[in-house]
């Protein structure tokens, strides 16, 4: 493992995602143990759900202290459950159904009505549980993201004028690959976040990613995510980083 700016560099998927389940389990353990609850908010796509398969595993699911866990999502498509684009229903076959996690400890977003109507039920339903008054943005613990080719994150993409809607911590959108309706996180909810993680893997995100950290012009909505006062890591394989800099010198 190498690191550049802030990029840690892993052989290859699998140590890439085992990389981001460890990174789970100390993320969960320090917020129990100093706060009492885990807050963390996940994505969808395919490059978490090697990481999320190994949650339910040894040795990384016996260290999470489940009961404290509480899980929500950063974005959505607006499907049924079972539909295979939903970000819940794979979370749920890959982890969430093997774990010690109550009902009321998971938190999708409502995909099956409006989505317009779901950005504002799903709003109210994080301000409840974090107890935030409606002038104060919720903080998660610790908030999973991915990148598309295009640049976009969560299901922010280029071009959306409602990226920094400083009103709103869910947006009704529509978009992607499927394109279709989606609920997504807004960028201040987002930044808000203590720690905010990135993992990247795939020889197709290569040349987005030295694009991101090169040419901040491009103006891509994941280059607008900047933590208010956290952290922010991006964990890539070596293929997703095979033209920046630190790579191409090996």
């Amino acid at each position: 493992m190498n690191s550049y700016p802030e990029v840690e560099i892993y052989e290859n998927p699998e140590y890439l995602a085992e990389a981001v389940a460890q990174l789970f389990v100390r993320e969960a353990v320090k917020s129990v143990e100093h706060r009492g609850r885990f807050m963390v908010a996940i994505s969808g796509g395919s490059t978490p759900r090697l990481a999320h398969r190994l949650l339910c595993m040894e040795p990384f699911g016996p260290q999470i202290p489940w009961q404290s866990v509480n899980i929500f999502w950063v974005d959505d498509r607006c499907v049924p459950h079972d539909d295979p684009a939903s970000n819940f229903g794979a979370a749920d076959d890959d982890f969430l159904s093997r774990v010690d996690l109550q009902p009321d400890q998971v938190y999708p977003m409502p995909v099956t009505t409006l989505p317009k109507t779901g950005a504002i039920e799903y709003e109210q339903t994080i301000r409840s549980v974090f107890a935030a008054p409606g002038d104060e943005l919720p903080r998660f613990d610790c908030v999973f993201l991915g990148i598309g080719t295009d640049g976009h994150t969560a299901s922010l993409f280029p071009g959306q004028e409602e990226l920094w809607d400083k009103g709103k911590l869910i947006l009704a959108v529509r978009g992607g690959n499927p394109n279709v309706d989606r609920l997504t996180m807004t960028l201040p909810l987002i930044n808000r976040a203590k720690h905010i993680v990135i993992p990247v893997s795939g020889r197709a995100k290569a040349v987005t990613l030295e694009e991101i950290f090169s040419q901040p012009e491009k103006n891509y909505p994941i280059q607008n995510v900047k933590p208010e006062d956290g952290k922010l890591s991006w964990l890539v394989d070596r293929d997703a980083a095979g033209m920046l800099p630190i790579a191409a010198s090996e």
